[in-house]
C-alpha cells in the first residue's frame, strides 16, 4: 500500500455497540484500493500505535440498498456481518443523511434491514444456517458438549456454570481453530444462564481475543437457548455489562425467522487520520 497516494486527512467516526468499537469511514466516493484495504484495516485498527479498534467499516454506495459496506476484522480478515458493527453503521449512516430512519443495507451476509431511533437501533438478521446441535468435541483433552449456528458468521455456544478468563483465552482459541471448524473457523461463545439473562463473553475470530460484545454471537446465543425452550425476547449481558435484546420466533421442525437485535450505538468521537497513524 502507498500510503502517499491517500487522501490525508482522512476523516473517521470512532462509535461502539456493547463495548464492540469500530472506525468508520465514508467510502461512497471510494478512494482506497479494494487490494490494500485489508492492510488499511490492519494498520489503524492497531491499538496504542493508532486509532484502535476492533473493526473498520467502510460506508459504499449500493444500487439495491440504501448503502453497503466492506467491514474488516482489526487483522485484515473480512467478515460477512457484525450485529454491533451494523448497528453502528445504521446511526452513523443516518446522522450524514446517507440513509432514512428506516433503511436496507447490503453486507456479505445478505440484506439488513435496520430502524434507527436516537441512540438505539434494531435489525432484522439474515434467517440463521448450519444449525448443530449437541456435538461433542474434545477440546484441550476434555470432552465439551457444543453448540453450533452461522447467524451471519459462525458462531459456537458453550453453555457454562461460570465464566473465566481461562476458558475465554484457552478454550476459545482452541475452538476457534479446532480441525471440526475448519477452514473458516469460528467464534466461540461461553454463556451463563442467570435469572437477569444470559451473561456471555465471546472469543472472536480476526480479533484473536475476547472483546467485550459480539451481537451475532449474542444472537446465536440466544437461538440456542430458544432452541432449549427459552421464551423470545431474550436478553444477553455481554461482558461489558450492556443489555442486548434479542427477539426470534421458532416454528415448526426447528425453522427459525423474524429475528431482531436491538441494542444502543454510541458515537465516542470524530477525527481525522494522519499520515503517520497508517504508516509503518
Amino acid at each position: 500500500m502507498n500510503i502517499t497516494t491517500l487522501p490525508f486527512p482522512i476523516s473517521f467516526t470512532k462509535m461502539n455497540g456493547a463495548g464492540n468499537d469500530f472506525i468508520i469511514i465514508d467510502h461512497r466516493q471510494a478512494w482506497l484500493p479494494r487490494a490494500d484495504q485489508a492492510e488499511f484495516a490492519r494498520r489503524i485498527c492497531r491499538r496504542k500505535f493508532s486509532a484502535g479498534a476492533d473493526g473498520l467499516i467502510l460506508i459504499e454506495d449500493d444500487e439495491e440498498a440504501d448503502f453497503s459496506w466492506q467491514f474488516y476484522n482489526a487483522d485484515g480478515s473480512l467478515a460477512e456481518m457484525c450485529g454491533n458493527g451494523a448497528r453502528c453503521a445504521a446511526r452513523y449512516a443516518r446522522e450524514h443523511k446517507i440513509a432514512p430512519a428506516e433503511m436496507r443495507f447490503k453486507t456479505m451476509a445478505g440484506i439488513i434491514e435496520a430502524k434507527t431511533l436516537d441512540r438505539t437501533v434494531r435489525l432484522k438478521m439474515t434467517p440463521p444456517v448450519d444449525l448443530q446441535l449437541n456435538e461433542q468435541l474434545e477440546i484441550d483433552g476434555v470432552e465439551r458438549l457444543l453448540h453450533y449456528i452461522n447467524t451471519g458468521v459462525p458462531h459456537v455456544v458453550c453453555f457454562v456454570d461460570d465464566i473465566t478468563s481461562r476458558q475465554v483465552k484457552e478454550w476459545g482459541r482452541s475452538i476457534r481453530f479446532h480441525p471440526h471448524y475448519q477452514p473458516a473457523g469460528t467464534n466461540v461463545n461461553f454463556v451463563r444462564q442467570a435469572a437477569d439473562g444470559l451473561h456471555i463473553r465471546t472469543y472472536e475470530r480476526g480479533v484473536e481475543d475476547e472483546t467485550m460484545a459480539c451481537g451475532t454471537g449474542a444472537v446465536a446465543a440466544a437461538l440456542i437457548s430458544g432452541l432449549m425452550g427459552a421464551a423470545s425476547p431474550a436478553t444477553i449481558i455481554t461482558s461489558g455489562g450492556d443489555k442486548l435484546i434479542i427477539h426470534f420466533r421458532i416454528g415448526k421442525n426447528q425453522r427459525i425467522d423474524n429475528v431482531y437485535l436491538e441494542g444502543g450505538a454510541t458515537v465516542v468521537y470524530k477525527g481525522q487520520l494522519t499520515p503517520e497513524a497508517v504508516g509503518d
